[in-house]
């Protein structure tokens, strides 16, 4: 068997992946990223490659078509936009899910032939306020340090990064490096204590929105107690003075914090020379981003304590290449290869390298003021690249409908269906993981390759290949006639080099010789280097800024809703939801709520809550948990339209935004919350697909088939008829239990002798073993076993998974310990839970403290 090196999808850690055709996958032992390590979800890749639900051939307004009439129709349409109502009319919206090679072609059409600069990206949710930050303290976009810091650091501060089910293998190197010195300390600033707590020596549990204050007061006693690096900031950092007053003048009662929690961090960090700060979208999706990451970064330059080996800041970026995009100019206000859109000499040399009729020069929409256009009338032709901003961007709702107003609307996506690609006039077919070739950029600047072991299915095409075919039909054919991903990548080496007399961080001369088919992962500008040791920045005079930054007021509704991820799933999951362990874990959206607020409005774990707002509203599980304050809510983002009746979190964000980075503010947001009183609750497992439609309906993928968990307020009058409705089984024999005392319905339906779907119906939240009633999918079992909902007696129920890697059980792991195994280490070696990625050793050692483990379905 043959093994692919190619790079993981998912975030921006970057691991290396050895991958086959027939679906093995394991971490690349020489990749210095990972070092073989993969988290569950990387370790599920081979599991979501097949071709369900992919887009095989090109769609124009729902109908099949061939690819030079879709690309015809798609060239004249914009070719018409911009000849009528000028170059702005038109749009691209692109993905941190695009590889290096399909930015560069995307944003050189945009930028340079149709002379807009209307091309933002989804990398705008996840790190546009990290890059402001660069930028006014260093004067470019540059992540300073390396990964090897993380364990080469004694004190690692995360801020707003739930690491160990965001990053987990960064969760794990860090793990792994304080287990080999116990000295190492960890702090965890969150508002809820999250996975990644487990590891720290210090749960700071700050307000929503105060990690200025937390910072400003950090800089201020750095300051107050002579512990500024007077020689490094006179000779290399501008705005000490100002920045510092500003600080003093902040009232750190904003962090939420007590004044001892505020004394023991800062005796902490100004104690250790050696600190690392790991942030990411705590701090950057928040309408006072940029400002979080000038006050951490300046705590940094003021102690000198950047790019050395074992300190600096550190940005964790979400999407697996979102720093190939800001590499390429990806974002609306930036120019390829980190020159400045701004600067007149920078866009006459990208211009004169790309023999350009025209180049844009004005910054460009940003996502959410792209959407508003689109809502205005102002954009009139659209192409959505590889994500689905009808789910992902805030107000999604809103989105939709802005999606839906514009008059000509293209997409290029794996999926023929998600919730933007229904509003589409215009579907391509794009190649997805595992089929296409071109480069990544991981978050600690290394460049990989990503290869194909899988052969192209049905017609579909690279996405640079879809980009580069729509420029020829424009017009501009000789400028994009590539022939392969090492042709983009060579002009864009080449571009660097043509472009090298302008001072900035981005230095690729490493590549210049590279052989692109056998690239080896290689950091910019080359390998374990670190910036700014030596005190040279890029601002003009060459020196960093320290920017004087002000904590914003502490805004007090009744409930604050925060928003984020689930440890095995990714974005609105038209990846990972095909690999049914990936969604055993946490099978349903959920709201996390402190038992304080659940007493208040009278939820019991398992009821359903409804929060609105004036976005929406949306309707999910309670998960009643200590983890979150009082008045604070988490609800993690992935489920779709198409997933879920009511589960899309991004309805209830408003689009608010920063106003220097303009990413949106995904992380807070005013609701109101209150118990949703439904008639009955169902559970449904089938063998096939199924459409429910009731007001709360959540559909996860299963090993027999499918699931969905489901209530409603209409009791239907013939449940045999709603079942069938449901699961479309039309000629199944049905047998079916009732009891009137209690409202309970079950149903079966088999065909040919074997169960093809289950519904369970309750006036209460369902209570029954899901896996035993999954199990029993395409078996011979008698449907009033079935219906039982329980596992056969000879047969051990394994419970609610902990661990997706092993598929291990709450019931198994309790089987474990009551056998003596009585250490997280022990439950490893009795059941293999938390010995490959390591994501639920924290849910390990809850169990072993007695607690409850999240979303026990049993």
């Amino acid at each position: 068997m043959t093994l692919t090196r190619t790079t993981c999808p998912y975030c921006g850690v970057g691991c290396g992946v050895l991958a086959g055709a027939d679906g093995t996958i394991k971490g690349d032992p020489d990749h210095p990223a990972n070092f073989g390590r993969l988290c569950s979800k990387g370790s599920a890749l081979g599991e979501t490659t097949d071709l369900e639900g992919r887009l095989l051939h090109p769609k124009v307004d729902g109908q099949r078509a061939d690819w030079d009439s879709a690309l015809d129709l798609v060239a004249s349409k914009f070719s018409a936009t911009i000849a009528e109502h000028g170059p702005d009319s038109l749009a691209f919206y692109a993905s941190g899910q695009l590889l290096t090679e399909d930015y560069y072609v995307a944003n050189k059409l945009m930028k340079g032939f149709i002379g807009s600069a209307n091309i933002d990206t989804n990398s705008r949710l996840c790190m546009a306020s990290s890059v402001a930050g660069h930028k006014r303290a260093f004067g470019t976009d540059t992540v300073p340090g390396t990964y090897a810091d993380l364990e080469l650091a004694d004190v690692v501060v995360l801020v707003g990064s739930n690491l160990a089910w965001c990053h987990p293998v960064l969760y794990q190197r860090i793990a792994a490096a304080k287990a080999a010195r116990p000295h190492m300390r960890v702090v965890n600033v969150d508002p809820r204590r999250t996975a990644s707590t487990d590891l720290a020596d210090m749960h700071l549990a700050i307000a929503p929105d105060g990690d200025v204050a937390l910072f400003n007061g950090l800089l201020a006693h750095l300051a107050d107690h002579d512990l500024i690096d007077q020689n490094f900031a006179a000779r290399h950092v501008n705005g000490v003075a100002e920045t510092i007053a500003a600080a003093r003048a902040t009232d750190t009662q904003g962090s939420g914090l007590s004044a001892q929690e505020l004394a023991a961090f800062y005796a902490l960090w100004a104690g250790h020379e050696k600190v690392v700060t790991v942030y990411s979208q705590g701090v950057n999706q928040s309408s006072c981003g940029t400002d979080k990451v000038n006050a951490i970064l300046n705590c940094h330059l003021a102690t000198g304590r950047i790019g050395k080996p074992g300190m600096g800041p550190f940005s964790a970026t979400g999407q697996p290449n979102a720093m190939g995009g800001r590499e390429v100019g990806g974002l609306a206000n930036m120019l390829a290869n980190h020159l400045e859109l701004g600067e007149p000499d920078h866009r006459h040399a990208v211009q004169e390298f790309w023999n350009s009729p025209t180049i844009c020069t004005t910054p460009g929409l940003k996502a959410i003021d792209l959407f508003e256009a689109c809502a205005g009338g102002q954009i009139k032709a659209l192409w959505v690249m590889s994500t689905n901003p009808a789910v992902s961007m805030p107000d999604s709702n809103h989105v939709a409908r802005a999606i839906a107003n514009v008059p000509f609307v293209v997409t290029s996506d794996i999926m023929e269906r998600t919730d933007t690609t229904d509003l589409a006039h215009v579907c391509l077919p794009a190649l997805g993981w595992g089929e296409k070739d071109g480069t990544v950029t991981n978050s600690e600047r290394r460049i990989s390759r990503q290869r194909s072991f899988l052969p192209p299915p049905g017609s579909a095409r690279a996405d640079w290949r879809i980009i580069s075919d729509v420029a020829a039909r424009m017009g501009f054919g000789a400028a994009f006639d590539y022939r392969g991903p090492a042709d983009v990548f060579a002009e864009y080496i080449a571009l660097d080099a043509a472009t090298a007399q302008f001072p900035r961080d981005l230095d690729l001369s490493i590549f210049a010789d590279a052989d692109y088919a056998t690239l080896v992962p290689t950091q910019w500008p080359r390998n374990d280097h670190r910036f700014f040791a030596d005190g040279r920045f890029y601002h003009s005079d060459g020196k960093a800024r320290m920017v004087p930054v002000v904590a914003p007021p502490q805004l007090r509704p009744r409930f604050q809703l925060n928003t984020g991820r689930n440890r095995d799933q990714w974005h609105t999951m038209t990846r990972t939801g095909k690999a049914p362990r990936l969604g055993a874990h946490l099978a349903e959206p959920y709201v996390e709520l402190h038992p304080r607020d659940a007493d208040a409005l009278t939820a019991a774990p398992g009821d359903l809550i409804r929060l609105e707002n004036a976005q929406g509203e949306v309707i999910l599980r309670a998960l009643v948990t200590s983890r979150v304050a009082p008045g604070q809510l988490f609800a993690p983002m992935h489920w779709t339209r198409l997933t879920s009746s009511n589960g899309v979190i991004n309805r209830m964000t408003a689009p608010v935004s920063d106003p220097i980075s303009g990413q949106p503010a995904l992380k807070a947001g005013a609701v109101t919350a209150s118990v949703f009183k439904a008639k009955w609750y169902g559970f449904v497992a089938s063998a096939q697909a199924l459409t429910p439609h009731a007001p709360y309906a959540a559909v996860s993928r299963t090993v027999t088939g499918w699931q969905v968990e489901l209530a409603g307020r209409r009791v239907p009058l013939d449940w045999v008829a709603e079942a069938r409705a449901l699961t479309g089984e039309a000629e199944g024999t049905a047998s079916i239990q009732t009891d009137p005392a209690t409202g309970a319905v079950r149903v079966a339906f088999q065909v040919e002798g074997r169960i093809t779907a289950l519904m369970f119906i309750s006036s209460a939240p369902v209570v029954l073993s899901r896996t035993a009633a999954i199990a029993c999918i395409g078996t011979d079992i008698a449907p009033l076993a079935a219906l039982a909902g329980r596992t056969p007696t000879d047969q051990p129920d394994p419970g609610a998974t902990v661990c997706a890697c092993f598929q291990v059980g709450r019931n198994t792991l309790l089987g474990a310990v009551a056998n003596g195994a009585h250490s997280v280490t022990a439950l490893g070696d009795a059941t293999c839970a938390g010995t490959n990625c390591g994501s639920c050793k924290p849910e390990l050692a809850a169990l072993l403290e007695g607690t409850t483990v999240p979303m026990a379905a049993e």
